[in-house]
């Protein structure tokens, strides 16, 4: 039986006297953050966040709000874990790094990056950070193009993790396509089609190759980036050699 801390002294008591402890909105958001590790972001409810806590739905709303604000506190939660690397560090590194840490922990936490493309970085969880990279960026000579650049690779990587979030969701749903388009490996006459085809039936044989797969496909589209990135420096820094 769920007991609240909400409410009358009499209920605290008897949270006490069953030996359970205070629900605070630190304890809740830390449920939730364990149901999301269990479940994706997207697919537990305010019911069993407040069945992990033994208390009532209505102490989760008191504590925290609805369940958006939860999902809110939560993604606070993992985006504060994002290590902060040495402000020393070349501008490519910093961010190879950054979003290396990145990919790790929004996996950990399904669901997280998916909500991140879809609402930017919070300011209170990720300030240090996105100060610290847009000055990276703007020491390397990005100038004002510096945010847009930002934004640019953090976006491009959470939209990667969420793919991979998407096939851990549903993961017979690559099978099957790789299957069917298993049947133009053989075609000579569409020979991209019979590439894509026999790249998709190499990388979907077990779970270990398909997390593989994605992994290698995170790191190259974040080197792909970097790279352009970096042809982009070499042309604002020559027109403001010659401005």
């Amino acid at each position: 039986m769920p007991f609240t801390s909400a409410g009358s002294p009499s209920r605290s008591r008897s949270r006490t006297a069953a030996g359970l402890p205070a629900v605070t909105a630190e304890r809740l958001t830390c449920a939730a953050m364990q149901l999301t590790i269990a479940h994706g972001l997207d697919n537990w409810t305010v019911r069993q966040l407040a069945a992990a806590v033994d208390a009532y739905p209505a102490v989760v709303y008191h504590h925290v709000g609805d369940r958006e604000a939860v999902v809110k506190a939560v993604v606070e939660q993992v985006v504060a874990k994002v290590p902060l690397h040495d402000a020393d560090l070349p501008w490519r590194e910093w961010f190879s790094r950054m979003l290396t840490d990145m990919r790790g922990l929004f996996r950990h936490y399904p669901g997280s990056a998916r909500r991140v493309q879809s609402f930017g970085l919070s300011i209170e969880s990720s300030v240090k950070f996105i100060d610290r990279g847009v000055q990276i960026l703007q020491g390397a000579g990005f100038g004002a193009e510096s945010p847009l650049v930002y934004n640019v690779l953090t976006s491009t990587a959470c939209q990667f993790i969420t793919m991979e979030d998407d096939h851990d969701a549903d993961q017979n749903a690559r099978v099957e396509s790789a299957a069917k388009f298993g049947r133009y490996q053989e075609r000579a006459d569409l020979p991209g089609a019979s590439a894509m085809a026999s790249e998709a039936s190499e990388n979907s044989e077990d779970a270990e190759q398909v997390r593989r797969y994605y992994g290698e496909m995170y790191d190259y589209a974040v080197s792909r980036c970097l790279d352009g990135l970096a042809a982009r420096l070499t042309v604002i820094k020559a027109n403001s050699s010659v401005g």
